[in-house]
């Protein structure tokens, strides 16, 4: 029974230690950057460092573009990327952690700008665009995390194609967007021109004179169809769920199995401590008229006469 007990607590000590999963809220925005990595990585059916890979976002949607090009981090470095759709990247870019190869998926939202990057006070003249980093070991892989990029030396410069005529007596600026949602402004470099030190997401905006209008919500993204070897974010969080889910359940069969090992090792105290109590001296029975009653089988203290005594 110790053994049973000492064995009951390691394991009950081991899903203690063991790490529970976490489930992490993602802003629409973040589960677009994870469908459009996906539908990017599609693309990439022959891999060739440096080419440019133009990949098809969902049908629903239409308007946003999105490319590929897998480098290798040594290349990038020395060499940058001279033309990447609207981005010239320098040398001296390095991301972190190092990976051998890692894509730079590029994002157009185009009239999904205001959606999924809603600005209150700002309008748009130009579309967001987007400039990415993941790790290339694996291009069946979905749900990959960012790799966070930097320029050394010279910045990231972008050259917006689409940007509308600035209003009167209002002042561009250049406005990015990081991974948690935050806006940095700087000043634009010429009339449509930008440069960042960073990753993440930029377009050209004006302050706007009239009252913001709410913004129209996102619709929620649809996880993409599943290919290769990834699973999908619906699935992901069936198996978090149901391993939360199943957690609980065992230690609640642990706790009846603790309740039960108890009431079972007190019951086995209580049947010990019965036939000990049976199993003491029985009285020999003797009858006295017509009472039977107990009788002790030999005499302890034999009598002496006191005549015995006399000298």
């Amino acid at each position: 029974m110790g053994l049973q007990l000492r064995s009951l607590t390691m394991l009950l000590l081991l899903i203690w230690l063991l790490p529970w999963p976490i489930i992490e809220a993602q802003t629409p925005a973040r589960s677009l950057d994870a469908i459009l990595q996906d539908y990017a990585y599609r693309a990439i059916v022959r891999p060739r460092t440096g080419i440019t890979y133009d990949g098809l976002p969902p049908s629903n949607f239409s308007g946003i573009k999105i490319s590929a090009i897998r480098l290798r981090s040594g290349s990038l470095y020395t060499r940058g990327v001279p033309n990447y759709k609207e981005f010239t990247i320098p040398v001296g870019v390095i991301e972190q952690p190092y990976v051998e190869r890692l894509i730079l998926v590029y994002q157009n939202l185009g009239n999904w700008s205001t959606v999924y990057y809603p600005l209150p006070g700002y309008i748009y003249l130009s579309p967001i665009l987007g400039l990415l980093a993941y790790d290339a070991s694996n291009l069946s892989a979905k749900n990959l995390p960012e790799l966070p990029f930097h320029a050394t030396e010279e910045p990231i410069s972008i050259e917006f194609q689409q940007v509308k005529p600035v209003p009167d007596a209002s002042i561009a600026q250049c406005v990015r967007f990081d991974l948690n949602g935050q806006t940095n402004f700087t000043d634009l470099v010429s009339g449509r021109i930008c440069e960042t030190f960073k990753h993440g997401h930029f377009s050209i905006v004006v302050k706007s004179t009239t009252a913001p209008s709410p913004a129209p919500a996102p619709p929620p993204p649809q996880s993409p169809p599943p290919h290769g070897g990834g699973n999908g974010n619906g699935k992901r969080v069936w198996i978090i769920v149901g391993a939360v889910a199943g957690g609980i359940l065992l230690l609640v069969l642990l706790a009846l199995l603790i309740l039960w090992i108890w009431r079972l090792k007190k019951k086995k105290k209580m049947h010990k401590m019965e036939k000990a109590a049976d199993s003491g001296e029985a009285l020999q029975m003797t009858t006295v008229g017509n009472t039977k009653a107990p009788a002790a089988s030999t005499t302890r203290t034999q009598p002496t006469l006191e005549t015995e005594y006399v000298p």
